[in-house]
């Protein structure tokens, strides 16, 4: 039986394996090898690794700078808690996506597609392409800032420079998925490397890091405001569509076996890929409370610019470089991101697909008109990472339905304490938006 079973997730993993790329080839039969137990270790997760690490680059986007920053710098370490439990969500969240792939051979928007009535698949089409939008226009505004801080190029300009390197990595996919991954992976390493400089200069009482991740407080609406802004930035609504897409057809398991071992591999890519996120988000938070708060610049986290040029002013050390470089490599590689996601929206629900060139020409106007109003850039990316929270629910709700379902999933459905943990987890998100809108209704403070 173990050698039909070896024999089988062989003949499946070099399924198209004669119009393969040769990158792709050989990363197809590494994963054939760690499948059959040839490969272990270290060696056995290496063709898996790369799905999460695209979705991760959602978790670190431009977004998460502006409200990290401002969360860090109007309430010190007191959201801490907050980052870190996004960051277990969407360990969870993006968990269920990769599988429901793996399992079913289909995304998320085309199983809703199957499943849903058409009304309800229309409108879940129409709230998730404005999802898509207000990712955008996040993702743009911040590659744009990061090219005003390192370059001092107009707002207007450096968006649509920011436009031509975005295209550039999207054709990175002619040359296989491989090459795109290692992109991305590389970006988001230069992020690492970057926070990684600036929390340790910015000196944090160690301390106060401490009980701000591990004991949950808020004081006042604002603080509610920024934390559902986090919440929006962490557990983004677009890659929860893109994941399973991402994981759907990359490595295919021929039987409920083989499934199930991709899926274990594909954990540990959403755990390192997630993790490495979460230590980021951590790090900018840190930084801006100890920069700003500390000094009582309550207000210093609001405007991006200003904080690349606190950052130079309080440590150092081309610490505003440091920070426009990372902010930089968050908005391109993000804004590309946000494109594949795009795709995979319209694709899945409403059975279209346009160029992914003319997608990310087309969702670059919102961010081109809000640079060229002149609107608060620092100020419309807080205010999108809240709308985008509105959306999780949308996504994550029929995600929960259907990985629970076991006919479905055929072996790969959730656990009881999964669902469980789902579902405390939709309910808070839910929770949370109603309170931000009742607060926000009746002025409450």
């Amino acid at each position: 039986m173990a050698e039909l079973v070896r024999s089988t997730v062989a003949q499946s993993v070099v399924i198209g394996a004669e119009n393969a790329l040769p990158g792709e080839l050989r990363v197809l039969r590494a994963a054939e090898r760690s499948l059959n137990g040839q490969r272990r270790g270290l060696r056995a997760v290496l063709p898996f690794l790369g799905p999460a690490f695209i979705a991760a680059v959602a978790y670190v986007d431009p977004g998460n700078f502006a409200t990290n920053m401002a969360g860090g710098s109007r309430f010190g370490y007191m959201l801490l808690w907050v980052v870190l439990a996004a960051n277990l969500m969407a360990m969870l969240i993006q968990s269920m996506s990769a599988k429901l792939g793996i399992a079913t051979g289909r995304s998320l928007p085309e199983v809703c597609r199957d499943r849903f009535p058409f009304p309800v698949v229309v409108f879940l089409w129409i709230q998730a392409e404005l999802i898509a939008m207000a990712t955008d226009l996040a993702e743009f505004v911040g590659a744009a800032l990061g090219l005003n801080i390192l370059f001092g190029i107009p707002l207007f300009s450096a968006a649509l420079l920011t436009g031509v390197i975005a295209f550039g990595i999207l054709g990175l996919q002619a040359w296989g998925f491989r090459r795109l991954e290692a992109t991305i992976t590389g970006l988001v390493g230069l992020i690492v490397i970057a926070f990684g400089l600036e929390v340790f200069r910015a000196d944090p009482s160690w301390g106060s890091v401490a009980t701000g991740t591990l004991i949950p407080h808020l004081d006042g609406r604002e603080s509610i405001l920024l934390a559902t802004g986090i919440l929006g930035a962490t557990v983004m609504p677009h890659v929860i569509y893109l994941h399973s897409a991402l994981t759907q057809k990359r490595i295919v398991g021929a039987n409920p076996a083989a499934k199930r071992k991709i899926f274990h591999f594909e954990l540990v890519d959403v755990v390192i890929a997630m993790g490495i996120a979460g230590v980021i988000n951590l790090a900018m938070l840190t930084t801006a409370a100890a920069v700003f708060n500390g000094r009582g610049l309550l207000d210093a986290g609001g405007n991006l610019s200003q904080v690349a040029s606190g950052l130079e002013q309080y440590m150092g050390a081309h610490s505003g470089v440091i920070f426009g470089v990372a902010l930089l490599a968050s908005g391109i590689s993000s804004s590309s991101v946000g494109t594949l996601a795009g795709q995979v929206v319209m694709q899945g629900f409403i059975r279209r697909k346009i160029s992914v060139f003319l997608r990310r020409a087309i969702t670059m106007v919102p961010a081109l008109v809000v640079i060229g109003i002149h609107f608060d850039p620092s100020r419309a990316l807080i205010l999108s990472q809240v709308f985008l929270s509105f959306g999780i629910p949308f996504a994550m709700i029929p995600l929960v339905m259907f990985t629970r379902d076991k006919k479905l999933m055929n072996g790969l459905a959730n656990s009881r304490l999964t669902n469980y943990g789902a579902y405390a987890v939709a309910a808070l998100i839910i929770g949370l938006n109603v309170f931000l809108v009742g607060q926000t209704l009746t002025g409450s403070n």
